[in-house]
């Protein structure tokens, strides 16, 4: 029999669709949708997603919908993988029968046509209506979708789907879910403003200080402070420490890391600047010391590269735990155990002074000024539950040349904490980012955790499976 739809030929958005699944090769007689998510892999993926916070509110907005009109709200990834489903026992037992659940995938790649997969593939609201699905199985459902994307990164991050039998989808219901779509990126973006806030608190200040003009930018690629108006709200390409970053107006600058975003500063200013620490600027110099995985270690004095040895990172560090400083005597058990005395501390305290100046004040030994420790951040971050943001900015072990008694603690202290929450509450960006790292090139748990949570046809799938088979061979052996 010939459907309505059909017959008069599919709307614009639905040809489109139809033309991605043939390209895709899905077949119509699919049976359901593909199990994706292991039980134990799920309540991780749940964690670590950022609409997770907001699950309350598109619970309370569409719970009417759900639970009284036998319809099922579905929350997914960017992916198209159902993380959340809420709905009746009765239309969940169908449900049931094609998939419809958490941990199944709804790409346009794996079961073709809906309305899940067909939102995230438009990038905009898509409803479905019976016939219009390319599997035979859900000419029976009808469905409504919505992208959620973040506006931090401005990718989409999920999809927020109302669905039902075909004969109970009210065609207002496209329109409400994206009213909720619209509504959990309104929250992340109150979330955003927020960060940059809070930013601009800590970093401004060393911003108005730089000749030539600089600018802030996020680890997004967002610029948030500095430069003409019409720069704000622009998105760069995405830094990289030390590397060279094109403005809007084609300005080359230099991206000098800062934690959690980058300062960027004219070349010719950089290039032209004196040799030694910088001027105190009247709000005070910004220490930023790059600690982890580096070798060697580097401190930034309000942007300026100060290299260091080993032992002078070692008490830069030390110092940045105890900001309110720490005698001769703690200082050197710190360093050196039993064996160390005043006197080397003394001796190391001196040469250290030659080169950050009046930074470095003694009785107690303490930093005068504000620092900003790559190490430390990544603990605030984890301690605030933001593991992507951590597993960024943590590009290995804290000085992991160090044997010093105090910085072997904290070093095994850090990486401990990073992988259990990247294990835990990190998905697929912060296990992606975490097995970059040294300890994570050779964790297999950790590679088989991001296998089990990578999209299908991910690039990166192939190296972490090459990856991880290695490691399985050289275990073998």
């Amino acid at each position: 029999m010939v459907t309505k739809e059909r017959a008069a030929g599919p709307r614009p958005a639905i040809a489109e669709s139809w033309r991605r699944t043939r390209d895709a090769g899905v077949d119509a007689g699919v049976p359901s949708a593909p199990l994706v998510f292991d039980r134990d892999v799920l309540p991780d993926a749940r964690a670590a997603h950022p609409l997770a916070p907001h699950l309350p509110l598109l619970r309370d907005l569409l719970r009417g919908v759900a639970d009284e009109t036998e319809h099922l709200l579905v929350i997914t990834d960017e992916a198209g993988r159902a993380l959340w489903t809420q709905g009746p026992r009765r239309i969940r037992r169908a449900a049931e029968r094609i998939g419809l659940l958490e941990g199944f995938c709804w790409a346009e790649d794996s079961v073709g046509t809906n309305g899940i997969g067909t939102a995230l593939a438009g990038g905009r609201p898509e409803h479905v209506y019976a016939a219009e699905h390319v599997a035979y199985v859900l000419h029976g459902w009808s469905c409504a979708g919505a992208p959620v994307t973040d506006p931090d990164t401005g990718r989409v991050i999920g999809c927020v789907d109302v669905s039902a039998t075909a004969d109970r989808l009210h065609p207002a219901m496209a329109a409400l879910v994206a009213t909720a779509a619209r509504l959990a990126e309104s929250r992340l973006e109150v979330e955003m403003r927020r960060r940059d806030e809070r930013f601009r608190e800590r970093y401004l200040p060393h911003l108005t200080g730089t000749r030539g003009g600089a600018a802030l930018v996020t680890a997004t690629g967002r610029i948030i402070a500095g430069g003409p108006d019409a720069w704000r709200g622009r998105r760069l390409e995405v830094p990289e420490p030390g590397a060279t970053i094109t403005l809007p107006d084609g300005r080359g600058m230099f991206a000098e890391p800062l934690g959690e975003v980058y300062l960027l500063r004219p070349r010719a200013g950089r290039a032209a600047a004196p040799p030694g620490p910088a001027p105190r600027a009247e709000s005070g110099p910004l220490l930023a010391l790059t600690l982890l995985g580096a070798d060697p270690p580097v401190a930034r004095v309000d942007g300026r590269p100060v290299p260091l040895t080993l032992r002078h990172a070692e008490i830069l560090a030390l110092l940045a735990l105890h900001p309110q400083g720490l005698s001769g005597d703690r200082l050197s058990w710190l360093l050196y155990g039993d064996e160390g005395t005043p006197g080397t501390v003394r001796a190391e305290i001196h040469r250290l002074r030659d080169r950050l100046g009046g930074l470095v004040r003694a009785r107690p030994y303490r930093l005068d000024c504000a620092v900003d420790a790559d190490f430390r951040t990544v603990r605030r971050l984890l301690d605030e539950g933001d593991v992507p943001a951590a597993a960024r900015l943590y590009a290995g072990e804290l000085l992991p040349r160090s044997d010093a008694p105090a910085i072997r603690a904290e070093r095994d202290e850090l990486a401990v904490l990073m992988r259990r929450q990247a294990l835990e509450r990190g998905g697929a960006e912060a296990l992606w980012a975490y097995a970059q790292t040294e300890p994570g090139r050779g964790d297999l748990e950790a590679l088989e955790r991001l296998g089990a949570v990578l999209p299908p046809g991910d690039p990166r799938r192939a190296a972490v499976t090459t990856r991880s088979d290695r490691l399985l061979s050289d275990d073998d052996l």
